[in-house]
């Protein structure tokens, strides 16, 4: 027998291809009706000696690479004496009979093998608690190979209009679990969750019944008020917050902050890229009142414990975000205030009371430029600029409260 040379094709031919069919060798034929163009996998079954076609794909799906790959494996399959197609049925049938997965078995399998290239070390809580609050009771127990569009609807029409944000975060998560069901061979199909050409189709665009919600912030002219009351109250979730103030720092970052980022000596505090949002290290000036925040907590420092900057009750574990929000509350005398809001509060003092150019108010709340232009010209990162607005944020927490 004369030995086949694959690989015929080119992606240009493959994208060019309106109507009929192209051999790319060894079997693999692409086929284009119209706007759908498949490939297919041509042999004679070593079993039953007749002609069979197996379908591979389509071409949206599969690249010229995965498509020969899969074309290889069936070639083997036919030089080993067996019938791809029905290898491929009794495969099915086996994984069908073995999962017997329900979608929480996935969902959980899911987050314990993605979690460690998760930024955020707290993402695999965030999701196990959003899909035990919201998801796992409607469809937790159902197979996974059973779920269809109603059951993701009984998921989220119920919190779609109350909770957008929230409803089309736990949509999204439901999807890419059942892509990875579908990848590993648990189910068949569509996917039931996803958004476009399918839901959107069902649902209202969440920017269509919720607008954003922006976090309640301490006005601005309050904060000298609220910062004073933080300085007087004792333990070390108001410390934790005055400096999130006085560097406009998210929660996160301070909370997970260790004494290895800080140099007191050039008044510089390094966040690592892998804790910022944008992930890109950021710099934050540290002024005066900064610099006093550390001075109170250095008596607290634990080595063994993590070394954290700000430690939590349980040794070597971060503050939670809750004990800040109750320090803020307790100083602002109101729970309609949170601490991220404190970034609103700083950026609203910057425009509204200083003369520095918006952009290094933006750099300091590390504020990713949605400008890929202006984004390319800056390099730096206004570190001297920044550094004079944070200390006149500090002396702005000096100021009067009444001051305008």
């Amino acid at each position: 027998m004369s030995r086949v040379s694959p690989h015929q094709l080119t992606a240009r031919q493959v994208s060019a291809l309106k109507g009929g069919s192209l051999c790319d060798g060894g079997g693999l034929w692409l086929v284009a009706q119209g706007a759908a163009k498949s490939w297919f996998f041509r042999f004679t079954s070593p079993i039953s000696n007749t002609r069979r076609e197996m379908g591979l794909g389509s071409v949206h799906d599969l690249s010229l690479a995965e498509v020969r790959r899969k074309a290889t494996e069936a070639r083997h399959l036919v030089a080993a004496g067996l019938d791809p197609i029905d290898e491929r049925r009794k495969l099915k049938a086996q994984r069908k009979k073995e999962s017997g997965l329900t979608f929480s078995d996935i969902a959980k399998r899911y987050v314990k093998e993605m979690a460690p290239g998760w930024r955020n070390a707290r993402s695999s809580t965030v999701w196990t608690s959003s899909l035990e609050r919201h998801v796992f009771p409607a469809m937790g127990g159902k197979l996974v190979s059973e779920i269809e569009t109603e059951d993701v609807l009984a998921v989220l029409r119920p919190i779609w209009k109350t909770t957008t944000e929230t409803a089309d975060r736990v949509r999204g998560r439901i999807e890419r679990i059942l892509d990875f069901a579908r990848t590993h061979g648990w189910r068949d199909g569509e996917n039931p969750a996803r958004w476009r050409g399918h839901l959107a189709n069902i649902l209202p665009k969440p920017s269509a019944v919720a607008k954003a919600r922006h976090l309640p912030a301490v006005n601005r002219k309050d904060i000298g008020k609220v910062m004073a009351k933080l300085a007087q109250a004792e333990g070390i979730s108001p410390k934790a917050v005055r400096f999130a103030c006085l560097t406009a720092a998210r929660s996160g970052e301070v909370r997970q902050a260790v004494w290895s980022e800080i140099d007191l000596v050039t008044k510089i505090w390094t966040i690592p890229a892998h804790k910022m949002k944008a992930g890109k290290e950021h710099r934050v000036p540290l002024s005066a009142g900064a610099i006093a925040v550390l001075q109170e907590v250095l008596p607290f420092r634990d080595k063994r414990a993590g070394d954290l900057v700000f430690p939590g009750g349980k040794r070597g574990r971060p503050l939670s975000d809750v004990v800040l929000s109750k320090a803020l509350h307790s100083a602002a005398g109101t729970k309609d205030v949170t601490v991220h809001g404190l970034r609103s509060t700083f950026r609203d003092w910057a425009a509204e009371e200083t003369d520095y150019p918006g952009e290094v108010a933006e750099m300091a709340l590390a504020h990713t430029i949605s400008d890929k232009v202006e984004a390319a010209y800056r390099r730096g990162d206004l570190f001297n600029k920044r550094r004079e607005m944070m200390t006149a944020w500090n002396d702005k927490m000096s100021l009067s409260p009444s001051t305008p």
